[in-house]
């Protein structure tokens, strides 16, 4: 297997194993990969069967000439409907979760349906969707099936992009993969920053007499208003650098309170890209989805990219 990056662009990697959710992730991609000009490589990992026979029949001194069945199926699909960059087929052998995140190695992006075939179809996410979310070596766009899908119908540069963001944990990697897909889609980018607030004070006590009752304290309105404005200069703060790297990029940013998650699932009705950070997990130094991101991926009803951070330095 060759490596994904040429010595012109790096590749978009897109998982298929000839479901109906992975066709959907192949167009996807491959609408993706020709709006950045970059080559495409589609991956199928064969079955286990195709595997062990393909062990046995070389453990005989033979040469394994097993087709992909599967990948000739894809390979079909593509010629129809046509391309306007390199498209290069890969069988790969090894667990899915183990063979596509080393596929995609130096890739630009990796790409997977949220479910593939098999397990319930009732499930919004399937398993291999949320251990690559964890594992991808590059940033994991996960294409919704077409239960929840919004916005899919006119491509992958449809809808503006958006952008879950917190100041201080939110990497740079992630913010500057939404700026960079917004220019290169031609639409506008939203930064969400959702925060909670604190609620608001109550008696502990009851008053032993009505004389000496207090009336309850008036909602905080100054004080929400205080953290939403600290919040949003933050924000801007935390933009700054990014706006002068992406000038051409309308930005829009949001600030309030609320529930982040739910904040971009409701956006993501009319986005074409919703774009979150993975974390480092903090004793381990391997890499987790937060909370927001879990949620997103499984109720968005467009694209989700998920963006690791750059390797952690070793430490000395």
């Amino acid at each position: 297997m060759s490596d994904t990056s040429t010595a012109y662009e790096p590749a978009v990697v897109v998982g298929v194993d000839g479901s109906e959710h992975s066709l959907r992730a192949l167009e996807w991609a491959l609408s993706a990969a020709e709006g950045l000009g970059a080559p495409l490589v589609v991956a199928h990992v064969r079955s286990e069967a195709l595997q062990l026979g393909a062990a046995r029949i070389a453990s005989l001194g033979t040469e394994p000439e097993l087709p992909d069945t599967v990948a000739r199926a894809v390979r079909t699909v593509v010629e129809e409907r046509g391309h306007r960059v390199p498209v290069r087929y890969d069988s790969l052998d090894g667990s899915v979760t183990d063979a596509l995140p080393a596929a995609a190695r130096g890739a630009r992006l990796l790409v997977t349906g949220s479910r593939g075939h098999g397990g319930f179809a009732s499930l919004l996410l399937g398993s291999t969707s949320r251990t690559l979310a964890m594992t991808a070596p590059c940033p994991l766009v996960v294409v919704p099936h077409e239960a929840r899908a919004a916005a899919l119908a006119a491509g992958a540069e449809a809808g503006r992009v958006l952008l879950g963001l917190h100041p201080e944990e939110t990497s740079d990697e992630a913010v500057g993969f939404a700026f960079e897909a917004a220019h290169h889609r031609g639409v506008r980018l939203e930064a969400v920053t959702a925060l909670r607030l604190p609620p608001p004070q109550t008696p502990l006590l009851a008053a032993p007499s009505p004389a000496l009752q207090v009336p309850p304290p008036l909602p905080l309105a100054d004080e929400a208003e205080d953290l939403v404005k600290e919040a949003g200069l933050e924000q801007e703060e935390r933009l700054r650098p990014f706006v002068a790297r992406w000038p051409g990029v309308e930005l829009v940013q949001v600030v309030a309170p609320g529930d982040a998650s739910g904040r971009l699932v409701e956006g993501s009705r009319d986005a074409g890209l919703v774009v979150v950070g993975r974390h480092h997990r903090h004793r381990f130094g391997s890499l987790l989805i937060g909370s927001v991101a879990h949620a997103v991926l499984h109720h968005a009803h467009c694209p989700v990219a998920v963006v690791p951070p750059a390797p952690a330095e070793p430490r000395a």
